[in-house]
């Protein structure tokens, strides 16, 4: 049976509904699912999953969140070539450049992208919400 890490860091909670609507989605399909804050995670724990979901929503100057989140990042990027990964979070402004700048790195990582990312602005409303679960079962039955 396949096995998924949704791994996320969440400072409001917006990105937090979002990782459990995924994992509600993914819940929908027979594949395994672990729902992980960042700070319980490490780079080496990505090799015991067959797909990884990554959730941080955009800090400062739309950036990933620079204390714990980015340093973990940063360490995976070498772990992830030829992983499925995805990726989602939510933001409160700019216009979503921090996720095509990690849409970016997670592709030169060598990752196998599924998606081009799933943002939020704010907090998810039901729309987003369904987007999320849709993305885990969608993400569960590609593995």
């Amino acid at each position: 049976m396949s096995k998924i890490a949704v791994v996320f860091w969440s400072g409001t909670g917006n990105t937090e509904a979002m990782a459990n609507a995924i994992v509600e989605g993914i819940k929908t399909t027979d594949v395994e699912v672990d729902l992980i804050q960042v700070e319980d995670f490490k780079a080496d724990d990505i090799e015991g999953y067959d797909g990884v979901i990554f959730g941080c929503p955009a800090m400062g100057d739309e950036v990933l969140e620079e204390d714990s989140f980015e340093p973990f990042f940063a360490e995976a990027e070498a772990k992830l070539n030829g992983v499925p990964v995805a990726l989602f979070g939510s933001y409160g402004w700019g216009g979503g450049k921090w996720m095509e700048d990690w849409v970016e790195r997670t592709k030169n990582a060598g990752a196998k992208l599924f998606s081009d990312g799933l943002i939020a602005e704010n907090a998810p409303d039901d729309g987003v919400l369904e987007e999320c679960k849709q993305l885990g079962r969608d993400f569960a039955k590609s593995l």
